[in-house]
């Protein structure tokens, strides 16, 4: 079917509109269509609590429900948004129901529904497709689900998107994604299409100015700053990356074989974007771990893009992702990344990524990111040369060190909050421990000939390697000027 003519609505159904990744690549997928040809709705989902129904309309719904994070961003780019009644497993017949009256009271208004919430995408498409709308989208953007009775949930009620002809066009965002959702034989027969999260890779690209003022608003402009970015919950391991950054804490401040002095007497913190309901529970697992005061919990930030020009270091330890934006936005601003193997390795587009296990223990996460703060060059490079830069380049960054890296004068007796808690033998390393860990980094430092020398890259300058960075990252699909324009053909014509 070709439509060539007029303004073509989508409709984008998603859990909400909050700072999730998901949304963030729609929006900004939607912010670079042309919008005289393409435009875009919105269909959320919400309690009906407040509104003493089961199965509410959506203009009921909407009465009720509190703005999201880009409700105004949505109406300003002239789109609309919709609301259904959250599923809960037992309102089934109530959610249909729901579902049944939208799409009746706006037949015809939309050439496709993409359904970005896949795990009850195979009850609202059959019903917009029956509904008559000429697309329906599957769109898997997880390749994992939680753990406990809501991922079996998850699972069980996701399993008929397995079958051909469920819909229209399976969409994924990676390869792990797509066999997560769609299963092994759709992906084998072709019928899942790989579309990479794209990012606006110019808005990411390394700015000097805008990290300068970020880093001294933060009060981190003498510090080592390493960062993440993420909801807090359960796919992303907060736990685990508060305990890696312990680790990185004590192996600094009981340095007593003397591995990183070039780093004693420096500042460190952890950034961390993001919101979420298991946030407060890691606000105090980082007190439990003496690190509160070295942790900035940041929230959501709607210039998100700056704060990664701020740090100096990515760690994300995710059990599970579709393809991860953050990574990419991460590489956009030229950071090295120490990214968990359960990752999708499609994220793995530079020189700047390396991939561990979440299975390896805490402290090897901890080495690993001190050894990549330490070796801002190839292995081959003179050392004593090395060294010299480094040091220069750290004390760029951190200024004047102070004797030590607390905040006041008042250094707690590490090995008294230590004992027993793992932390008091974590730099007594065996010398077979000790070999096999160095060959472990070479083996991850460098992959083949990925780690190199050369005019357009050096791993320890961000601005001299941001060119190379991003047009890497735009050569494996992750530029959203590129995507969008695809995408306008596809929503255009019906086919790519």
């Amino acid at each position: 079917m070709e439509y060539g003519y007029g303004q073509i609505r989508i409709l984008h159904v998603l859990g909400g509109l909050g700072v999730g990744g998901a949304e963030c690549r729609i929006m900004d997928l939607y912010r670079n269509m042309n919008r005289d040809k393409i435009q875009f709705d919105f269909l959320v989902h919400y309690s009906p609590e407040k509104t003493g129904k089961k199965s509410p309309t959506s203009d009921e719904l909407m009465a009720v429900r509190e703005p999201d994070y880009f409700d105004n961003s949505v109406k300003k780019l002239g789109g609309r948004i919709f609301c259904l009644p959250k599923f809960v497993g037992t309102n089934i017949n109530e959610y249909k129901a729901a579902i049944k009256q939208f799409f009746k009271e706006h037949e015809g208004e939309w050439k496709v529904v993409q359904g970005h919430m896949t795990s009850t995408a195979a009850i609202y498409l059959p019903i917009a497709k029956k509904a008559g709308v000429p697309i329906t989208i599957a769109h898997a953007r997880s390749a994992g689900v939680d753990a406990g009775v809501k991922g079996l949930a998850t699972k069980f009620f996701r399993s008929p998107l397995q079958k051909e002809g469920s819909t229209d066009w399976n969409f994924a965002c990676s390869r792990e994604a797509g066999y997560s959702v769609f299963g092994k034989n759709l992906m084998d027969i072709g019928s899942v299409r790989i579309i990479p999260n794209a990012i606006d890779l110019g808005h990411f690209a390394y700015d000097e100015e805008k990290r300068n003022v970020l880093r001294k608003e933060l009060g981190v402009s003498n510090a080592l700053v390493i960062g993440h970015v993420g909801s807090f919950r359960y796919a992303k391991n907060h736990e685990f990356l508060l305990t890696v950054f312990a680790n990185v804490c004590r192996l600094l401040d009981n340095d007593d074989l003397n591995q990183y002095t070039i780093l004693h007497g420096m500042r460190i913190r952890l950034l961390m974007l993001g919101k979420g309901p298991l946030m407060e529970d890691m606000k105090k697992l980082a007190d439990k771990l003496h690190i509160a005061d070295r942790c900035i919990f940041a929230g959501n930030k709607s210039n998100a893009s700056d704060y990664y020009q701020a740090m100096d270091y990515f760690c994300f330890p995710s059990r599970y992702e579709g393809l991860p934006g953050s990574v990419v936005e991460a590489q956009a601003a030229g950071l090295q990344c120490l990214v968990s193997d359960s990752v999708t390795p499609e994220v793995n587009a530079t020189e700047l990524v390396s991939m561990m296990s979440i299975n390896s223990e805490a402290r090897d996460w901890a080495r690993k990111i001190i050894d990549d703060l330490m070796l801002h060059e190839d292995y081959g490079s003179q050392p004593l040369m090395e060294e010299i830069k480094l040091n220069q380049t750290l004390t760029a960054i951190t200024g004047e060190r102070r004797e030590s890296i607390f905040e006041t004068d008042d250094t707690p007796d590490m090995d008294l909050l230590d004992k027993d808690t793992g932390f008091d033998t974590l730099n007594t390393m065996t010398e077979e421990e000790r070999q096999e860990f160095a060959q472990m980094a070479i083996r991850e430092k460098v992959p083949g000939n990925r780690m190199h020398r050369s005019i357009e890259y050096s791993i320890g300058d961000r601005s001299q390697s941001s060119k190379y960075i991003i047009n890497k990252l735009r050569n494996a699909g992750f530029d959203v000027k590129l995507q969008a324009r695809e995408l306008e053909y596809f929503y255009e014509h019906g086919h790519f």
